[in-house]
């Protein structure tokens, strides 16, 4: 029985059966199906890379979130200011894989003629993990860059004791030649929200230092999350990242900041009016690609093999780890632990569709 349960932990399922699943399940809840493929590969993207808290195991919140209207699922995504270099997105309270995939391609277009393309979304949703957009302009020898509002505010100003930010994400994708891209993808918080949640899933406990209780003390259970506050990066420091993220992706946008935000895990059948930005930077104006790429090679190895501190085994750079998990799922797939696999099957059983498998 126990390597029984082993095995059922450790299955793995290829990305376009995932994938397949996904759109099934959205297009049963009313996605058209054009706009549930895009979602789905976006979804299973993030599992590819080890986003495990920001894939497939969103799945069943985003479309209790349609069920309670919180979501349309028939947007009508446009852009409602526009200029050379800069364009803002009106999502319509669409999915917001949808309005995000929209906006990078836009700023990627951009930038193919300026230069440089900035595209800012409001009346968006939760869009996954941040990379997910910033690598898009990689593949146009561009670097990316993205911010967002987060889904819910767990985070005070430093000093003070009212959640009035959020786990604000940003990304950097820079782009190499034969190693892999540079991708910073981060939180201003030590954990983002998901992990605490994923924590709580797996019935494990926080490490001392991602959250305090109101009287400023560890807090280690996750079930216990509503009782306390995430901790900034660098105290003050990740306090400040995350206003300015949150300025630039929010109030710029005329998107939700601070005591507007609503918390899209508690309030299902509430528009959050997320708001994100997305900036490509055409590396030629600077300077021919290749060069820059093969530069970036030459700092990427001189920093892997940098001496390193006793009892460090290997320097990592950001996204390299993200890039072995891809290699890794993409090969052999993508873990689904039981308890998600379970949540997915209830999923298939409350739309009547085939099942993952």
């Amino acid at each position: 029985m126990a390597e029984s349960a082993i095995a059922q932990a450790q299955t793995r399922v290829p990305a376009a059966r995932l994938s397949a699943f996904i759109a099934r399940a959205l297009i049963a809840a009313g996605l058209p199906t054009e706009d549930a493929d895009i979602v789905a590969r976006l979804m299973a993207a993030a599992d590819l890379r080890g986003s495990d808290t920001h894939g497939v195991i969103r799945l069943p919140l985003y479309l209790r979130r349609i069920r309670a209207g919180g979501i349309n699922v028939n947007p009508n995504i446009r852009v409602v200011s526009d200029r050379p270099s800069a364009a803002l997105i009106d999502g319509d309270n669409g999915m917001g894989h949808l309005v995000m995939h929209r906006a990078a391609h836009l700023a990627i277009a951009k930038a193919q003629t300026t230069g440089i393309g900035w595209v800012g979304a409001r009346m968006s949703n939760h869009a996954g993990p941040a990379a997910l957009y910033a690598t898009l302009p990689l593949h146009h020898d561009m670097i990316g860059l993205y911010f967002a509002v987060g889904s819910n505010n767990h985070l005070p100003p430093w000093g003070g004791s009212e959640t009035l930010l959020g786990t604000n994400p940003m990304c950097v994708a820079v782009p190499a030649q034969q190693e892999p891209p540079i991708v910073l993808d981060m939180a201003p918080t030590v954990a983002a929200y998901g992990k605490v949640r994923l924590k709580a899933q797996r019935g494990e406990q926080m490490p001392v230092g991602w959250m305090i209780d109101r009287e400023g003390k560890p807090l280690t259970d996750p079930k216990r999350a509503d009782e306390g506050y995430l901790l900034p990066i660098g105290d003050y420091k990740g306090s400040g990242l995350s206003l300015i993220i949150g300025i630039l992706a929010g109030a710029l946008n005329r998107a939700a900041l601070g005591r507007a935000v609503i918390d899209f895990v508690k309030d299902a059948g509430k528009s959050t009016n997320t708001g994100h930005a997305i900036a490509a930077i055409a590396i030629d104006t600077f300077m021919p690609a290749a060069e820059f790429k093969r530069a970036i090679d030459g700092l990427i190895r001189d920093i892997r093999g940098s001496r390193r501190l006793p009892g460090v085994e290997r320097i990592w750079l950001p996204g390299e780890q993200s890039h072995a998990n891809f290699l890794d799922r993409n090969a052999q797939g993508i873990p689904v632990p039981k308890a998600l696999r379970d949540s997915l099957d209830a999923v298939a059983r409350d739309l009547n569709v085939a099942p993952l498998g």
